[in-house]
């Protein structure tokens, strides 16, 4: 039987895409070259955020994917039972800070832009800060409070919304790589080559991530992400002195920088198990995965910045993983101008996690032809932004 709509790639955007597909009763056939969860969503932290984005098509996709995961936690804990285990949803909220005199402006400015697009982004004093966060370091300059701030656990979710997938009719096979592409007469993409055969498709989703720009060459198109290293610590249990997830307002630049060197930002929080997560990095350094003992260092000691007490703790472990970079810094949601038969739903960097669902809906409604929730056209590969990257198909 040909799949309506084959999807390459296993992480928790492809899984949400695969499930909101089902659901509306498309066949659906997912395609991973390793496990399913095992790339950037078991990498990162979890985050579902609003706090990290100014005004723009970004931020109004994450307001819009923050209003979709209360209610999808639920529907997945009454799909799967008690039995599944449960994605650690927490809306614990976010609390962005300033360690210097020369950021607090620029940290309370930049709450005032979120607040004029309906962010809820609190300036608050110092002192509520540290009532917040008691173990702070209380030398803070200036802190904003982002009620709407929440985590999951990435890996459980991306699992959940497979399971789902499935339950509705979805077919997931792990351990294919694809290779290359199949072609009727006009050059539509009717399918995929791979190493378990030709596997026929009505169309062709590719949502792989970090490796979507390798596999779009496979299929003959150009397609501009790249691996964007990251790293995070992770250190032993300890009581819980971390209350939200609490960042230096330096993150948000990283976050929209597209300099391949090094940067680094202090990200502390909590996880339900009692561990606390340190980061983060960011580099340009291809798919290597080797730790690097100088982004360790720098991690750790940007840590210290916002939490003192955190010079007694143990690191038990470091991982590193890679986001799906996109020179523009928006993700690309949508069909492909140059190849019939193929759409994507890459280049989220850091925040797929959190935009997968929103992003799984407005690639139904373009896929179906309904209305989409909000405007998608911001996320076209054919977006003007994107035009000095883009290459026509091979």
């Amino acid at each position: 039987m040909v799949s309506d709509v084959v999807i390459v790639g296993a992480g928790i955007v492809g899984a949400a895409c695969a499930r909101a597909l089902a659901v509306a009763g498309v066949r659906v056939t997912v395609l991973e070259r390793g496990a399913a969860a095992s790339g950037t969503s078991a990498k990162g932290e979890g985050n579902l955020l609003v706090s990290d984005k100014g005004p723009g098509p970004e931020l109004d996709l994450a307001v819009y994917a923050a209003s979709l995961w209360p209610d999808l936690v639920d529907e997945l804990a009454d799909e799967l039972g008690p039995a599944f285990p449960s994605l650690e949803y927490e809306r614990k909220g976010g609390l962005v800070v300033a360690t210097t005199a020369a950021g607090a402006e620029p940290l309370r400015a930049f709450a005032a832009s979120q607040r004029a697009a309906g962010v809820d982004a609190r300036a608050i004093p110092n002192g509520t800060a540290l009532e917040l966060e008691p173990w702070l370091n209380p030398e803070i300059t200036a802190a904003v409070h982002y009620p709407d701030d929440a985590q999951v656990q990435p890996v459980i979710a991306t699992e959940a919304l497979l399971a789902s997938a499935r339950n509705h009719g979805a077919a997931v096979r792990t351990g294919v790589e694809v290779t290359g592409a199949k072609r009727d007469a006009s050059g539509r993409l009717i399918g995929l080559v791979t190493t378990a055969g030709d596997v026929p498709a009505g169309a062709v989703l590719l949502a792989a991530g970090p490796w979507s720009g390798e596999t779009a060459r496979a299929l003959g198109a150009i397609l501009p992400v790249r691996p964007r290293r990251g790293m995070v610590l992770v250190t032993t249990r300890m009581p819980h002195r971390v209350f939200h997830k609490v960042y230096d307002g330096d993150y948000f630049g990283a976050t929209q920088s597209s300099d391949a060197a090094l940067q680094t930002s202090s990200v502390v929080e909590s996880t339900a198990a009692g561990t606390v997560l340190l980061g983060s990095s960011r580099e340009q350094v291809g798919f290597d995965e080797r730790l690097r003992v100088d982004v360790i260092r720098e991690i750790a000691t940007k840590a210290l910045r916002l939490f003192p007490f955190l010079a007694n703790a143990s690191i038990m472990r470091a991982y590193g993983g890679f986001r799906p970079f996109m020179p523009d810094h928006l993700p690309v949601i949508g069909e492909d101008h140059r190849i019939a038969g193929l759409w994507h739903a890459s280049g989220h960097e850091g925040a797929g996690i959190g935009l997968s669902l929103a992003t799984a809906e407005l690639l139904v409604a373009g896929m179906l032809g309904t209305a989409a929730p909000i405007d998608a056209a911001p996320f076209g590969l054919a977006r003007a932004s994107l035009a000095p990257y883009l290459e026509e198909a091979a």
